[in-house]
């Protein structure tokens, strides 16, 4: 559905690692009407790709474990997630998730299939994900994985079964937005005969 959206003005408030642009904008309401202008903040960032690294023989599924200082509010700075990162300029998708595979869990990986393209949270940032979803069996870890010191990455690469990993959907061990998704993704997918 498109709808008329007017940007009456923009400014970059922050413009570091992270941007932070302020709006002023108008949008079109149910009735057709133009709402009041309204000020709206975005994080802009570019997109960023994750992956759902499984292998079938096994049935198990390979997260990574590092500190994420948003979580540590609510004591939950040390998430499970799927192997994610940032695009870099002029890089291609599936370039960097290759990428970032390589630097956090050490696979080279052969096929990988684009599952989704999602915004994580669009009322706050522009950013989008891209799921890839690759399976490791018959390879082994080619490099030692566990991030890159420069970035000051400590990751923990952790195996486990589906149904261990299912479960801690469940039981709210498992909690990362891009990691829900392509869980739930391959558990759908399991269901119906993958």
């Amino acid at each position: 559905m498109s709808k008329k959206v007017d940007v009456l003005s923009r400014i970059r408030l922050l413009n570091g690692f992270f941007k932070v642009d302020e709006a002023i904008v108008s949008f079109e309401q149910m009735d057709g009407s133009m709402s009041a202008p309204i000020r709206r903040l975005d994080l802009v960032r570019e997109d960023a790709v994750c992956a759902l690294i499984v292998n079938k023989a096994k049935g198990t599924v390979v997260l990574v474990r590092q500190f994420r200082y948003g979580g540590l509010s609510r004591d939950q700075a040390f998430p499970l997630e799927l192997v994610a990162g940032l695009i870099d300029a002029g890089e291609a998708p599936d370039v960097a998730i290759r990428r970032e595979i390589l630097e956090e869990v050490g696979f080279a990986m052969g096929p990988l299939t684009r599952v989704a393209t999602f915004y994580p949270s669009p009322g706050i940032t522009s950013e989008r994900g891209i799921l890839f979803y690759g399976e490791t069996e018959g390879s082994e870890p080619v490099a030692a994985g566990g991030g890159l010191a420069e970035e000051s990455e400590e990751i923990e690469v952790v195996e486990l079964p589906f149904a261990e990993a299912f479960a801690m959907i469940e039981s709210g061990e498992i909690f990362d937005g891009k990691t829900l998704i392509g869980l739930l993704w391959l558990k759908d997918k399991l269901h119906s005969g993958f």
